[in-house]
């Protein structure tokens, strides 16, 4: 994928890396602490663009994790740093 993608498509790709990171219990535990979310709170976010950022945001910060995303989900990491760009727009 190239550095264009759709919002909807960045909106979707975040959906997948949070699901991704929800199959980690120790990942998703660590973002849920940085974030200060609980798991109520993020069951009711998790569509917000704010928590769908933040979610890219936590990736980007930790490039073994984010490679292993990328990895699984057949992506490059350029195009996570795109989707993110996509959802400040």
């Amino acid at each position: 994928m190239n550095d264009r993608i759709s919002s909807e498509r960045a909106e979707i790709l975040a959906l997948e890396a949070l699901a991704w990171l929800a199959g980690r219990p120790d990942d998703i535990d660590r973002f849920l602490a940085v974030s200060g979310l609980t798991a109520a709170d993020l069951r009711r976010a998790a569509g917000e663009p704010e928590l769908l950022a933040s979610v890219f945001d936590f990736l980007l910060t930790n490039e073994p994790l984010l490679l292993e995303f990328c990895e699984s989900a057949s992506i490059s990491f350029q195009t996570v740093h795109a989707a993110r760009r996509r959802l400040e727009a």
